[in-house]
């Protein structure tokens, strides 16, 4: 099932994504014995955790049992700012009653593997077990979501759970990024899009583009895909 959830702003997109995440995570704990969580970058990714840690409803979770991951990564050093990682625990992670073995990060490019993206892709694939239960996606101008870029190798994947993306179009070039296949086995996938520059790349994954040349249209939940969207990155949607 595809919704379509379109927001007045940003700010107000980051709110409520953030009490649907509480509300989500504490029925997942309801049915089982812990939860997982992909998280996305950019900035309205990570607007969400701030709004998350902000929430008066938050700790009706139980923190202790969910597990955090990336949907993709920088592959830059440790502690680096522009890695999606240290911007979360920035927002969320570091305040949170989480022990570092829930925090799934992949590996930074002066990591156990130095500067070999591929090991640290397979590395990360030996992580991951169980569906996902959530998991967060940003969508670029282009159609691109995680680190899956329109016309790429990685969007042709069909068997890894994780590649190494080299020559990324935008900076930085090298990073790693979960498959289409691996975030279709997701129970819910939500795509966190606002501003006006994304309309046409929503527009054309809503109205049946080929995941070629608009990678978010293959990012599919297997019981809900949920477009968060501002009125304008809506502003293309029949």
């Amino acid at each position: 099932m595809t919704q379509v959830v379109v927001h007045a702003n940003p700010d107000l997109l980051a709110a409520a994504t953030a009490a649907r995440l509480v509300t989500t995570l504490v029925d997942v704990q309801a049915e089982k014995r812990s939860a997982s969580l992909v998280l996305t970058g950019g900035r309205t990714g990570i607007a969400v955790l701030s709004h998350l840690l902000a929430e008066p409803a938050r700790d009706a979770v139980d923190w202790s049992r969910v597990d955090f991951y990336w949907g993709d990564e920088r592959f830059l050093p440790a502690g680096h700012p522009d890695r999606n990682e240290t911007q979360a625990r920035a927002a969320l992670l570091d305040h949170l009653p989480v022990h570092p073995s829930q925090v799934h990060a992949m590996e930074p490019s002066d990591g156990r593997f130095g500067d070999d993206p591929d090991r640290a892709a397979e590395a990360y694939a030996t992580q991951l077990g169980a569906p996902f239960d959530v998991l967060l996606l940003g969508v670029g101008e282009e159609g691109h979501t995680a680190s899956i870029f329109p016309e790429s190798p990685a969007v042709y994947e069909t068997e890894r759970t994780v590649v190494a993306v080299r020559d990324c179009p935008k900076p930085p070039p090298t990073r790693v990024s979960l498959t289409l296949p691996e975030i279709r086995r997701a129970g819910e996938v939500w795509l966190l899009t606002t501003g006006d520059a994304k309309a046409d790349a929503v527009g054309e994954a809503l109205g049946g583009a080929s995941e070629v040349r608009i990678p978010a249209a293959g990012a599919i939940g297997q019981r809900r895909t949920l477009w968060l969207l501002d009125k304008a990155a809506a502003a293309k949607v029949d």
